[in-house]
């Protein structure tokens, strides 16, 4: 009998959707030109460059020329705050507690450079409120960092309230959406967003291409120079097949958007309301209502994540502890000791996402196989309730 393959890590990637691999392999081979170069194969790959920055523009309502094409999420997140801070030379820096490396390591490292950085507390829910981010702002902030939705517990925050009290205070506004570009509405001039941060590998799209947008009229210095690519903000040689994959990707989520939500979300429901009705001593952890609709994140008294994920593995299902990006120490995540918990109960953690994917058979495999785990991982425990 052949081995179950069951994946439930799509917070961490998404298998490459075959539509747009489609899309992208003339890019790859025939259309091969640089975007730079000023001949046929060049302008050929240009103007596909082009019609990509529209689309992505156009789903989150900026202009096109407001679009950066990057790397990854990680470089876009990397650009807004150090370039910002290279442009600004000094001053106060908020992010909330609970935000990715990819904003918490940079901005740690603008710490170090001397500027002021201070963390936004969030609630039990991982939730900010808006209220605490307007008493905290001081006249020498110049930045505001807050993800759309946390990668980790699902919690989504209020981007839109906050975007308000940062363009009241007369400063700048970031938000990683990285979870949440396919999946939320977003319009970055309604939310009062400067800075935005996506990602095609959450949306089914290829690894390695992302983008920022910098609403026009914000100066921020580049972080590679080179050639001046993307308005001179991003040198180096485009990544043409990615970019035309990405907003493949962008375009086909939000098409899809409604259905996948609805389908997704019965299925998420039906497996976190199954974990905690069949495990004593199980937890939802972030928002109960206000998360990404396939995220079901959890924690476990008892037990180690690590254990778990390892158990379920070899079971055939594929699921993670935390963030994909941080599961290589052994820490706590901080985004569960940033809710209140202990670091005892944040190490019982288990996140399961859903996406394209996954059907109900999957879950109806899950339910019968998780509890099973977490009972044999708590006979086993020195410290575990028999």
């Amino acid at each position: 009998m052949p081995k179950k393959s069951i994946y439930l890590d799509y917070a961490s990637t998404t298998p490459l959707d075959k539509s747009i691999l489609k899309t992208m392999l003339p890019y790859m081979s025939l259309k091969f030109g640089n975007s730079s170069s000023q001949h046929e194969k060049g302008l050929e790959t240009q103007d596909a460059l082009e019609k990509a920055r529209k689309i992505v523009a156009k789903a989150i309502n900026a202009e096109p020329e407001e679009i950066i094409f990057t790397s990854s999420a990680t470089e876009s997140n990397n650009l807004a705050l150090l370039g910002l801070a290279l442009a600004k030379g000094k001053g106060h820096i908020l992010i909330s507690a609970i935000e990715h490396d990819s904003v918490i390591k940079p901005a740690k490292f603008l710490k170090e450079q001397g500027f002021n950085v201070e963390l936004i507390p969030v609630d039990k829910f991982g939730q900010i409120s808006p209220i605490k981010v307007k008493e905290i702002i001081k006249k020498n902030t110049i930045l505001v960092s807050v993800m759309h939705a946390n990668n980790e517990i699902g919690t989504i925050e209020p981007i839109a309230k906050i975007g308000k009290i940062c363009k009241d205070q007369g400063v700048l506004f970031h938000t990683d959406a990285s979870q949440t570009l396919g999946k939320l509405k977003i319009d970055v001039k309604k939310m009062n967003i400067d800075f935005l941060t996506g990602s095609a590998h959450k949306i089914y799209g290829p690894k390695g291409v992302g983008f920022l947008y910098i609403r026009k009229g914000v100066k921020i210095e580049p972080l590679f120079h080179g050639g001046g690519q993307e308005f001179g903000l991003r040198s180096g040689t485009s990544n043409v097949a990615g970019i035309v994959g990405l907003a493949k990707a962008l375009n086909l989520a939000q098409k899809r958007v409604h259905g996948d939500e609805i389908k997704i979300r019965k299925m998420r429901d039906e497996l976190i309301s199954g974990v905690l009705n069949k495990i004593p001593n199980s937890y939802l952890t972030g928002h109960p209502k206000k998360r990404l609709y396939n995220n079901a994140s959890f924690r476990f008294d008892f037990v180690e994540g690590e254990s778990i994920v390892e158990m379920l593995n070899q079971a055939g299902i594929y699921a993670s502890t935390a963030s994909a990006c941080a599961s290589k120490t052994l820490e706590p995540s901080h985004v569960l000791l940033a809710l209140g918990l202990k670091s005892h109960q944040a190490h019982g953690s288990l996140r399961l996402t859903l996406g394209r994917q996954t059907k109900e058979e999957d879950i109806e495999y899950v339910l019968k196989v998780l509890p099973k785990i977490i009972k044999k991982l708590r006979r086993l425990s020195p410290y575990g309730k028999k």
